[in-house]
């Protein structure tokens, strides 16, 4: 079968890459594109920035040069669900998007995971506030690529699927404001990060060490969750 696993950053494909074989660049008009077999898989690996937009236009281009039998959105997302915990998997039955609804396939895995709806936005939810916004429409965790992905798997008549691992929790409130370092190319600018993190380092800093780590774990954990799945 052949996948293609669409992410905002290559810090979210490092788990799975490790568990593939035959990794090697791809030559696809998309930001950042790898190609590799993971278990009798195929799988076509793209990232192109944050949002909907950026996700959309990754899987619209890699699929002219890699026919896909089917769309995976992938990488970190945030818990709506207190009973979500750093580093677990979320695997989507349905993306709720800003410009509708779009369902999502269930994969086979024996691995530990939960499933639910993901809320695709336009921005980081940065607030334990904005959470439970969130969280009162059903969903369990929020994102920002699956709803583009999905409407170009569902344009295309393919399986659409989203997996996704927990890096920040449903209670917790981000001392940094990772939407004011988001440039227009989708990807988040670090000198405005650490500059804006200066001003009260204390909090800030440590999150930002603290959330690298994070990812690190998270990333495994999906490269593991990934690795063992039946799509």
């Amino acid at each position: 079968m052949r996948l293609l696993l669409v992410a905002s950053a290559p810090m979210e494909f490092p788990g799975i890459l490790a568990r593939a074989a035959q990794s090697r660049p791809a030559a696809l008009p998309v930001d950042w594109a790898r190609s590799a077999r993971l278990g009798g898989h195929e799988v076509m690996l793209v990232a192109n920035g944050a949002g909907a937009k950026r996700a959309a236009a990754a899987a619209s281009a890699a699929l002219e040069g890699f026919p896909a039998d089917a769309v995976v959105s992938t990488g970190f997302c945030g818990a709506l669900d207190p009973a979500l915990a750093l580093a677990d998997v979320v695997v989507a039955t349905s993306i709720a998007g800003p410009q509708g609804n779009y369902p999502a396939n269930p994969v086979a895995c024996a691995r530990a995971h939960h499933a639910g709806t993901v809320c695709s936005i336009d921005h980081v939810a940065g607030t334990a506030a904005e959470k439970r916004r969130l969280r009162a429409s059903g969903a369990i965790a929020v994102e920002m690529e699956a709803a583009g992905a999905a409407a170009i798997a569902a344009a295309q008549s393919l399986p659409f699927y989203c997996v996704r691992v927990v890096t920040d929790l449903a209670a917790e409130t981000m001392a940094n404001d990772f939407n004011a370092a988001l440039r227009s190319d989708g990807y988040f600018d670090t000198m405005v990060i650490l500059r804006r993190a200066l001003r009260n380092p204390w909090a800030r800093l440590p999150e930002l060490f603290r959330l690298h780590r994070r990812c690190r774990r998270a990333a495994d954990s999906l490269g593991d969750f990934i690795a063992d799945c039946r799509f």
